[in-house]
């Protein structure tokens, strides 16, 4: 358990609302949430400030407005998002070849196979510097001699800080911690251990792996003992197979009508298998997820005779398990997914679908247009979008409604919050855009980018970086002045 502190674990404060309160200077120092806005959405990501009033990841969206209703509700941007966590693991890569992606914002790095001399530590306070000078968002990171130890180290470092976990400090770390703490320990297997009087790490530990076998069978037993003990020999893996590819749509009510669910099921085909091709990939199995108006999940999955990226072949598929699943109720939620995944393809597997066919069977349809009992909406303007205006340059939708939309203007290198305007839905001097960098690549004086000159805007004239904004819970933190948290254990 003596390990050099050589395993790093990353993970970005709050990284889709951060991103968010840097690219707009209004939303600075204030709660944000990011998600799904639609009646059945779900919060992806809070601020902190937003955290303060209980709201968190996989909330109910509803429920969030409850707790903080003044809190600005956007919906995602995926493709910032990316992105900035391209720009991370850029430098992440640059440290070391085994860089292990867990999501957009987290990854774990193995130091020791950089071959650099530096300490571990000064590498680590480094990175946090070069992320905020890349992106102006900020970064908790935790050093340790294996993963599990690195992950927790970085949860305790957050926001915005570092922990470091020296040899021989690995018990201060873990025997304080609730069950939970641990990976693989869910709600279930936490109950579990409480009725047996076991709810921190160190009564794990001293209940020694005898009970935990007992309690929870061998392998999640012997697992769970050496976890509390601080053991974890697993590598740091650049590059982790991907098992399956999938798109899933929640719906705001629930589809009953065939057409619009066999437009859905195609759509839903056409994405996953863009995803497919774009990671190199093709899968030999169909998989459908339907999960209907009374919350039943049913999944069918049909596997082909050879792997494909056709997406002729995996719409037929898809549409032909979705029809053996009972709709009727109506379905809120559906998925399309492709396992059994494989770097190549058989090129007559449409063909081999066609010679299965039922006689006078027809062959599917191409996707509509647009969905059959819906007609296109031709604007719509949703919180948080890129927009720009023919007069006065960038900006973001705030809301619309009614007829109306309105929009602030302002650039993540202003220094203060932008004007306010409104306009007609249909104005034809708005229109959507690109989002802009949130650190511009040249620093100067001049009008901010992607605005005209306006000399009553003070942020106009002396742009500064965007930095994301300190967290309510931290008291004392400053937007420029943040102390170095990069303290041991204990």
């Amino acid at each position: 358990m003596r390990s050099a502190p050589t395993i790093l674990h990353l993970d970005m404060d709050a990284f889709f609302a951060a991103v968010e309160q840097a690219a707009k200077p209004s939303l600075r120092g204030k709660p944000v949430v990011v998600g799904g806005l639609g009646p059945r959405g779900v919060v992806a990501t809070a601020s902190y400030e937003a955290r303060v009033h209980g709201v968190h990841s996989a909330m109910a969206m509803a429920h969030a407005r409850r707790l903080c209703p003044n809190a600005a509700y956007l919906v995602p941007r995926f493709a910032v998002y990316r992105q900035v966590s391209d720009t991370v693991m850029a430098l992440l890569g640059a440290l070391s070849p085994l860089v292990e992606p867990l999501s957009l914002d987290e990854a774990f790095v193995d130091l020791e196979a950089g071959g650099r001399d530096e300490d571990p530590r000064a590498t680590a306070v480094r990175l946090r510097a070069d992320i905020r000078a890349a992106t102006g968002l900020t970064a908790s990171v935790g050093l340790a001699g294996s993963k599990l130890l690195a992950k927790i180290a970085s949860e305790k470092a957050k926001p915005d800080g570092l922990v470091v976990v020296e040899p021989g400090t690995e018990r201060a770390l873990l025997d304080p911690l609730p069950v939970r703490a641990l990976w693989g320990v869910g709600p279930a297997t936490a109950e579990h251990l409480r009725k047996a009087g076991i709810v921190t790490v160190a009564e794990i530990a001293h209940a020694g792996e005898h009970e935990l076998v007992r309690l929870l069978g061998k392998a999640h037993g012997v697992s769970l003992h050496a976890m509390a003990a601080g053991l974890d020999n697993r590598p740091v893996v650049a590059d982790r197979d991907v098992k399956s590819v999938s798109v899933e749509d929640t719906f705001d009510s629930d589809l009953t009508d065939r057409g619009r669910l066999r437009y859905e099921i195609d759509r839903l085909a056409d994405r996953c298998v863009q995803r497919l091709r774009g990671a190199g990939r093709s899968g030999r199995t169909v998989v459908v997820k339907v999960r209907r108006y009374d919350f039943s999940t049913l999944t069918r999955s049909e596997t082909l005779r050879a792997p494909t990226d056709d997406p002729s072949v995996v719409r037929e598929t898809a549409r032909r398990l979705m029809e053996s699943v009972d709709t009727t109720g109506g379905v809120r939620l559906l998925g399309v997914g492709v396992a059994g995944l494989a770097d190549f393809t058989q090129e007559d597997l449409f063909a081999q679908s066609a010679a299965e066919r039922e006689p006078g069977e027809a062959a599917p349809g191409e996707l509509p247009a647009v969905p059959p009992p819906a007609p296109e909406r031709s604007r719509r303007w949703l919180p948080g979008q890129d927009v720009t205006h023919e007069e006065y340059g960038a900006g973001w939708v705030q809301g619309s409604g009614v007829g109306r939309v309105t929009v602030r203007f302002e650039v993540p290198s202003d220094s203060a919050p932008g004007r306010v305007r409104t306009f007609a839905v249909l104005d034809p001097a708005l229109s959507r855009s690109d989002p802009l960098p949130l650190v511009p690549a040249a620093r100067g004086g001049g009008p901010a980018p992607g605005r005209p000159d306006d000399t009553d805007d003070p942020g106009a004239s002396a742009p500064q970086s965007p930095l994301a904004s300190s967290p309510k819970s931290w008291p004392g933190a400053s937007v420029r002045s943040v102390p170095d948290r990069g303290t041991s254990i204990p």
